[in-house]
């Protein structure tokens, strides 16, 4: 891969930052801090516009951002207690969580960056939404826009089918699991689902299928990549390390430089996000918790393949 190093953060995240309760241990967590920490890991430095209380958990979430070298946003301090989400495993280590959330995330103008991501329930919920939909429409041009809808439908309600694909019509790149495409329009192929995020503007559009590997549509062209080879531990963070992966490949290889000004992908790039992000994947998938990898720890298990 070509080095690449950024000159100063370039990068911002929108949305939560929460602690993840699970067997009654507090783990920093939350789909876009996961993917702004998993970045910075990386060599992406991030900024990170959420919200967080001064408490405890606060506490334990920003040494979490500072120990990856990821920002907190001006305005980030000020809930009256940090978000939390109760998360409860299966037998096959997937998660599911009750959520605590308390006052509302700050979403600032987007200028002069090189790439935004939101994603979940800072971007859906009612109180965010709107807000985070009308920044991106109004973002610099230039800029990669990135969305993770990452859908829980508790805190979200129904109008997340219409927030998604609103949203979804200003961004470069979207990401989906198989669980969000099926929630977003039952009995829907797939491949149906990736052509509407085309044919509202998504120049990128991938969903995730767990040990099955994944399917993008990138300028009309759908793409199979199978799942790497590994033990899985838990599934916590799976997704978000997907997201970091294939944004970190789209940045190091400066494709999305090519997403932006709409310069048509080449095979090769296409093929080296997307195994970016299933390498990502696969090693977090292997240990407790979101804990994304390293720029040394993704550069070695795409050395030895999958």
């Amino acid at each position: 891969m070509t080095p690449h190093t950024p000159a100063a953060p370039a990068v911002a995240v929108i949305g939560e930052a929460l602690v993840d309760i699970v067997a009654g241990v507090a783990h920093p967590g939350g789909s876009p801090m996961n993917v702004a920490v998993g970045l910075a890991r990386l060599g992406e430095p991030a900024i990170l516009h959420t919200l967080v209380g001064a408490d405890s958990h606060g506490d334990l979430i920003r040494a979490h951002l500072a120990a990856a070298g990821v920002t907190l946003g001006a305005g980030s301090v000020g809930a009256t207690r940090t978000w939390s989400a109760r998360a409860t495993l299966d037998a096959n280590g997937s998660a599911a969580y009750e959520f605590d959330l308390d006052g509302r995330i700050p979403v600032p103008p987007l200028e002069g960056l090189r790439l935004v991501h939101t994603g979940s329930i800072g971007a859906l919920r009612d109180a965010e939404a709107a807000d985070v939909r009308e920044a991106f429409a109004a973002a610099s041009l230039g800029t990669m826009l990135s969305f993770d809808p990452n859908i829980r439908a508790a805190v979200m309600g129904e109008q997340a089918r219409e927030r998604t694909f609103a949203l979804a019509a200003s961004c470069h790149v979207v990401k989906l699991s198989d669980e969000d495409a099926h929630w977003l329009r039952p009995g829907v192929p797939l491949e149906d689902v990736l052509s509407e995020l085309a044919g509202a503007g998504v120049r990128f559009g991938v969903i995730t299928r767990g040990a099955q590997g994944c399917i993008a549509r990138v300028d009309d062209e759908v793409h199979r990549r199978a799942a790497r080879t590994t033990t899985v531990s838990d599934t916590i963070g799976a997704g978000d390390a997907f997201m970091s992966g294939l944004l970190f490949g789209l940045l190091r290889e400066d494709t999305d430089r090519a997403l932006v000004t709409d310069v048509p992908l080449t095979l090769d790039a296409v093929v080296t996000a997307l195994d970016c992000a299933l390498a990502s994947a696969a090693i977090t998938v292997s240990r407790t918790g979101a804990n994304p990898p390293t720029a040394a720890e993704l550069a070695a298990a795409l050395a030895v393949g999958g």
